[in-house]
């Protein structure tokens, strides 16, 4: 039996959780936003551990936001890891343009 036949045969919830997920990974594919942590810390030498432990920041927020999983960033999230990296919002988030998608193809 498929994983699609198992959830169609089960009660409407997982239906609906497994439609939600589809859905986000569709959307997700679109991003615009991208969270530039991983090449910032690779600049300064340091680690992910190191980044949650000097911000106070979960592990579990910073790999989302690494990951593109986040659905947002709290400026106070932002603004301490500005402060630890010192660098700007700018350096953290860029923005992807659609010519940038098209010269990827």
């Amino acid at each position: 039996m498929s994983t699609l036949q198992y959830i169609l045969l089960t009660d409407n919830f997982t239906w609906t959780i497994y439609i939600a997920y589809v859905i986000y990974c569709v959307v997700r594919k679109g991003v615009m936003i991208l969270v530039q942590i991983d090449q910032l810390l690779k600049e300064q030498r340091r680690t992910f551990y190191w980044l949650a432990k000097e911000t106070g920041v979960s592990h579990t927020t910073l790999w989302r936001l690494k990951k593109d999983k986040a659905q947002g960033i709290t400026f106070n999230t932002l603004e301490r890891i500005c402060q630890t990296l010192k660098c700007q919002p700018s350096d953290v988030l860029k923005v992807r343009h659609a010519k940038e998608d098209k010269k990827r193809k």
